[in-house]
């Protein structure tokens, strides 16, 4: 089972009691998954389709609970090679479906208007904070998706027009979180993209297990990235000093080879010497070999010292410096 549907598993099984929350999160499964047929005048079939039983269960025992409706339930295989069930719950016209979407705030009906449907997310299913996360679990368990923590952070949730989209993304920036849209053929996308931001969108829902698994997994990467990036400093630093040896062992064998290491002054006759015989050493290590001990910036500017005289003689000869 993948991340996400372990996720969504874990949701469907709250308990949700309060009216006004089991109002807000069928809404929000009725958006992401549902269907409404016109069946003649005034007349309305409503649908929702999924691969998920726990949502179809969900759905019927609210809508039996609060409408005393006993929709149809129907199952069906898939004909692709992945032959999962797909559930489908039906709310005929015959049985009022009118009144169940104007409870769930997506039909309205006026007499000078006639039937108008709502494309966005009516304000009086989220007046209050559990509301809204009834809503963003619905919402979640409908049509939205988390990947593998393990691989990337994203999370998102496929709405089927602008309107919908612009108030789910309003919706999850009540709480402080940054959610951004995007336009993917034909849908449009609400997604966050940054570890902390899906962790707390996970709390904000009661995905609880998951946020847990989650941030397991984000500290993990953390300690694995930390370290990565300090291998990797040392190996550049480790890389700057082999290339800073060859350098100056080149610079002192270039003096040795056209005048002689001899003419040189005697400290940088010294620390010249001590370079050829221990080229792998730190500049620190070679400054203590000396008598008396000179520190690492001692050592250093001799070494250049050294790298001016040798580039001094390239230049008189009509060579290249060295770099």
């Amino acid at each position: 089972m993948s991340f996400s549907s372990k996720a969504k598993k874990e949701l469907s099984c709250i308990q949700v009691d309060d009216k006004c929350c089991q109002l807000a999160e069928l809404s929000a499964i009725f958006k992401m998954t549902g269907s409404i047929e016109i069946k003649g005048k005034n007349r309305l079939a409503v649908k929702i389709v999924t691969e998920n039983a726990d949502i179809i269960r969900f759905a019927f025992k609210v809508i039996k609970k609060l409408f005393n409706l006993a929709p149809v339930l129907m199952v069906r295989k898939k004909r692709k090679l992945k032959r999962s069930n797909i559930y489908i719950l039906v709310l005929t016209p015959f049985m009022d479906s009118k009144k169940v979407l104007e409870a769930l705030g997506i039909l309205h009906e006026s007499l000078q208007e006639g039937i108008h449907f709502h494309y966005g997310i009516d304000e009086f299913l989220i007046q209050k904070d559990c509301c809204k996360r009834s809503y963003l679990r619905g919402a979640f368990l409908g049509g939205g998706s988390l990947s593998d923590p393990e691989k990337t952070y994203h999370l998102e949730f496929i709405c089927h027009n602008r309107e919908y989209s612009r108030d789910l993304s309003k919706l999850i920036n009540s709480f402080g979180l940054k959610s951004k849209i995007v336009e993917r053929k034909g849908y449009f996308v609400v997604y966050l993209k940054e570890g902390e931001q899906i962790s707390n969108l996970l709390n904000i829902i009661g995905a609880h297990s998951a946020l847990l698994n989650m941030e397991n997994i984000r500290v993990i990467k953390d300690v694995r990235n930390n370290i990565n990036r300090l291998v990797n400093c040392e190996t550049a630093n480790m890389n700057k000093t082999i290339d800073a040896s060859i350098r100056q062992i080149n610079n002192i064998n270039y003096i040795k080879d056209n005048i002689g290491l001899k003419k040189l002054s005697r400290p940088l006759q010294e620390i010249a010497e001590l370079r050829l015989n221990y080229p792998d050493i730190s500049l620190k290590e070679l400054g203590e070999m000396l008598v008396p001990p000179i520190s690492k910036s001692g050592v250093n500017h001799r070494l250049r010292k050294i790298e001016q005289i040798a580039n001094k003689i390239r230049l008189m000869k009509g060579e290249n410096k060295s770099v």
